[in-house]
């Protein structure tokens, strides 16, 4: 997640249409095909994705919208943070800073979800990354059994990484009380992160300059840094490939890089990193992450624009230096003639609009389904057994906590409101004007004007995790959440294996 100084950044040189000899910027015309939704659902009312004004002005989205999926359980505490990650039968709410060192929620909270009906609160995790605010570095590995957090107070952090033992996930056990704090931080920036699939490396990503830093955790109770360097001006999250030797890091300004890592992964005596390949984009920008996966053995990526109205794209990079995109997943929200009515109905509601942030797939090797957190849409359930014709199969979009900022001090976007313009939508806006599609008329409503935010939505920006026909999401507002999909929208293959890609 971007915040108002490096989204106004990112969208002035997402405008500026950054190039390169790979770029790459289909229009993406089309939304992925609308879910059916089931006699017990309680669909959203307008274009897919939106978030009417008039229902936000009338109270109606306290209910919540939903499609062929239900929450059977919640932990809503005092907030989700920022992003969060699971494992076995636990959840980890990440921490936002400062309320992290003195709130009511005070750390990263632990939810044993062992009862998905009833999760509770087990365990407080209180080292100083993680009462540093853990921003999108917070990273499960269910190989290693290993919990990662790296302390970012904002935006920005330095030093402090915290690695956990949660075999009995309940009950994290920290392994590196010397190494990694305060008394001895480590030489790496921070902002996001995630591990090879092996869990022996975890690489931490800074913001900007786009300092990249790979630290072996082979014996974790001593973290030490096995390469780093300068990987761009503005970097943000990682995919890493099934071998571990391929690293897709995403770019602020809309792209991705690629990245042979083989010499890490290996563990050779001062190991090389080349960079492969770049492919950029101007259709969207803050590109977050991406979620390596395989169809019929040739390897793709999804990956996901976390500002611009991007959306996820899928890419090809069977050839790894030569990136391409293939197709792209959007609610029609997001489409560059609906961006009016987008900007009409999110006034007033924080920063974001209709963002996507994080996705999982359910599993590596031809995926049948990906799920997406989305800022505002909620959570969004794609059927990708073919990725050149997906559809959506089911939503949930939790309801709005309007009024409750008070009592959510691990919010960010109870800690945004105080900003209520949709930034990150400043490059999707311009240029659906410049391609003659955005109606001025259609983009004013009752909230028009408003420059304080309000939480007439939620914001779902944590990747939710496949756990047979449930997922388990966790949201700004609403928290942990378990959440289970119609029998007739989805069926879990036999061998599904929840895949965030770091």
């Amino acid at each position: 997640m971007v915040t108002l100084a490096v989204a106004a950044t990112t969208a002035a040189i997402a405008l500026g249409g950054v190039t390169s000899p790979a770029s790459a910027d289909p229009a993406g015309s089309l939304a992925v095909g609308t879910a059916k939704c089931d006699g017990a659902s309680h669909p959203e009312p307008g274009i897919q994705g939106d978030v009417p004004a008039a229902q936000r002005d009338s109270g109606a989205t306290r209910t919540g919208y939903s499609c062929n999926m239900r929450r059977i359980g919640a932990y809503t505490g005092h907030g989700g943070g920022i992003t969060s990650t699971s494992i076995g039968s636990c959840a980890y709410m990440g921490s936002l800073f400062p309320n992290s060192l003195v709130g009511p929620a005070a750390g990263v909270q632990v939810i044993d979800a062992s009862n998905p009906a009833r999760p509770r609160h087990s365990a407080t995790l209180t080292a100083p990354a993680m009462l540093a605010g853990t921003w999108e570095s917070l990273k499960a590995n269910r190989r290693s059994e290993l919990l990662v957090g790296t302390g970012v107070p904002a935006l920005f952090g330095a030093g402090l990484m915290a690695v956990y033992d949660v075999s009995d996930c309940a009950a994290p056990k920290l392994l590196n009380p010397e190494v990694g704090g305060t008394a001895a931080p480590l030489p790496i920036s921070a902002h996001e992160g995630g591990f090879s699939p092996d869990g022996r490396t975890y690489w931490a990503s800074g913001l900007g300059p786009g300092f990249l830093s790979a630290v072996d955790l082979s014996e974790p109770s001593r973290p030490r840094v096995l390469w780093q360097g300068l990987t761009g001006l503005s970097t943000h999250g990682i995919g890493v490939s099934a071998d571990g030797n391929r690293l897709y890091l995403a770019s602020n300004f809309g792209g991705i890089t690629v990245w042979d890592v083989s010499a890490v992964q290996r563990r050779y005596r001062n190991p090389q990193v080349r960079r492969l390949a770049e492919l950029t984009w101007t259709d969207g920008c803050a590109t977050q992450h991406s979620v390596p996966v395989t169809y019929g053995g040739k390897q793709y990526l999804f990956t996901v624009d976390e500002g611009g109205s991007g959306g996820v794209k899928l890419i090809d990079v069977s050839t790894p230096t030569r990136p391409r995109i293939v197709n792209k997943l959007k609610l029609a929200i997001n489409l560059r003639q609906n961006v009016d009515s987008a900007t009409a109905s999110s006034a007033g509601g924080g920063v974001f609009a209709y963002e996507s942030h994080y996705c999982a797939a359910d599993r590596p090797a031809n995926p049948t389904a990906l799920a997406c957190g989305w800022f505002s849409s909620g959570i969004r359930v794609v059927d990708v057994r073919d990725p050149f014709d997906v559809r959506e199969i089911a939503y949930y979009n939790p309801p709005a906590r309007t009024g409750q900022e008070s009592s959510l001090s691990n919010s960010p976007h109870a800690l945004l409101s105080v900003a209520g313009v949709p930034l990150l939508s400043v490059p999707a806006v311009l240029q659906s004007l410049a391609s003659g599609q955005f109606d001025p008329g259609q983009a004013r409503s009752s909230r028009t004007g408003r420059v304080m935010g309000d939480l007439s939505t939620d914001w779902c920006a944590s990747p939710p995790e496949w756990r047979g026909r449930q997922l388990w999401a966790t949201c700004a507002d609403n928290g942990f959440q378990v959440l289970e999909l119609s029998a007739s929208a989805y069926t879990p293959p036999p061998d599904q294996q929840s895949t965030v890609g770091s």
